[in-house]
């Protein structure tokens, strides 16, 4: 299984383009070592030839012209296969209106995600006035083969107010309200080699480690993991937000309870953190915050990693 990551910023990039904290502003200037990175993806293949793309962030378009496996293989031939969405957030999904020049799009998606992309953003609907639409239900905890490549979604904790999804439907409408109670809202993905059995966690967004989460995480040979923010209150020290990154549906990477305590010990071959907010300091490569994960064993992830399990 090859995984490449396509981008590792969280949305707005790094840097974002109305930000000028301390990280957006290294980039700008270099006065500190950093490396700039696009919005939250990654792409998934069994062969290095097969590809499917995890979100579809508004930098697609560059995202696939940086990566040559993902270049076109003849007139308008390619190897991208289809996309998967952990979420109907629009940082995760505006990208797919890019792809319409391609001969159809074949998106993966639980009935919560499709039903506020068709209802709520219109990303969905939008898209099929330029190309036709395939659509695979996920459905949390069913396995689903890709072809060489098995995925099984999982449910991630989130209370984060999702404003694009639709009202939920009366009893005795006949609608569908799968998901108004939080379920296949925000899904992770475990992917699987059937002949190996080795597998890798994406778990871009996730607001807490519960046991159910460590459950799906342990043992996985590589795991990639929402490092949105360092501190819980960061974007709020900086005065750039009131919220915290719980507030946001997301787990701080640092300090007592963040995802770098929780994850230790865990039985992990290789975490990289991705998602990474422009807030967050761990993005400087001189930072203690840096320093942090390294010493535990992790990796800050940045565009064009290349991973194979």
């Amino acid at each position: 299984m090859r995984i490449r990551v396509l981008g590792a910023a969280a949305g707005g990039g790094f840097p974002q383009w109305n930000c000028g904290c301390p990280g957006c502003r290294a980039v700008r200037d270099g006065t500190r070592p950093t490396t700039p990175r696009t919005q939250s993806s990654i792409a998934v293949s069994p062969d290095g030839e097969r590809w499917w793309l995890v979100n579809a962030s508004p930098d697609v378009r560059t995202q696939l012209a940086d990566s040559p496996a993902l270049h076109p293989t003849g007139d308008r031939t390619t190897p991208l296969h289809g996309v998967l969405l952990t979420d109907a957030e629009i940082d995760h999904t505006l990208g797919l209106v890019l792809l319409r020049e391609g001969r159809g799009v074949h998106v993966h998606a639980t009935a919560a995600t499709e039903r506020t992309l068709r209802t709520g953003t219109g990303l969905l609907t939008t898209l099929e006035r330029f190309c036709p639409v395939t659509w695979t239900e996920v459905v949390p905890g069913a396995e689903h083969d890709l072809g060489g490549l098995v995925y099984r979604a999982f449910d991630a904790p989130t209370a984060k107010h999702d404003r694009f999804a639709p009202p939920p439907a009366g009893p005795g409408t006949g609608t569908d309200v799968t998901g108004t109670d939080g379920t296949g809202r925000v899904v992770g993905y475990r992917f699987t080699d059937p002949a190996t059995g080795r597998f890798a966690v994406h778990l871009p967004g996730v607001q807490d480690l519960t046991p159910a989460v460590l459950a799906e995480i342990d043992g996985a040979d590589l795991l990639l993991v929402d490092g949105t923010t360092w501190f819980d209150d960061e974007m709020v020290r900086l005065g750039l937000a009131a919220k915290t990154a719980h507030d946001m549906g997301h787990l701080h990477v640092g300090g007592p309870g963040g995802s770098l305590e929780r994850l230790d010990g865990l039985r992990v071959g290789r975490t990289v953190y991705v998602h990474i907010n422009n807030t967050n300091p761990m993005l400087l490569d001189d930072s203690d915050e840096r320093a942090e994960v390294e010493k535990a064993g992790a990796i800050v992830g940045y565009d064009g990693l290349e991973l194979e399990i």
